[in-house]
């Protein structure tokens, strides 16, 4: 991580809010969008599925170096921690208009 790398506040916000909604430890999963940067994917300790879109992949890093979420990937413990409920599924199958 650079020195010049800098978190948005309203990530690191809406980061603990994530947190302090749905637990103790929270993964985050960062991920390069391309040139819309990086999605950083949230895994509550509920299960409960967030994200949050930064500029880059290392403001993604230091979003998660600088609140308390736990680096992951997308292995086995992980995916079997996210629960993907229904009202969730029909959100991410709704058609985009």
């Amino acid at each position: 991580m650079s020195e010049s790398t800098t978190v948005a506040r309203r990530a690191v916000s809406s980061a603990k809010a994530f947190v302090a909604a749905h637990g103790r430890p929270t993964r985050a999963i960062v991920s390069r969008l391309g040139r819309a940067g990086a999605r950083v994917v949230l895994v509550g300790h509920d299960g409960a599925l967030g994200d949050i879109i930064v500029p880059s992949v290392e403001a993604g890093d230091a979003l998660v170096a600088t609140t308390d979420l736990h680096a992951a990937e997308w292995d086995r413990d992980t995916t079997a921690a996210a629960k993907i409920g229904p009202r969730h599924r029909r959100r991410m199958a709704a058609p985009k208009v």
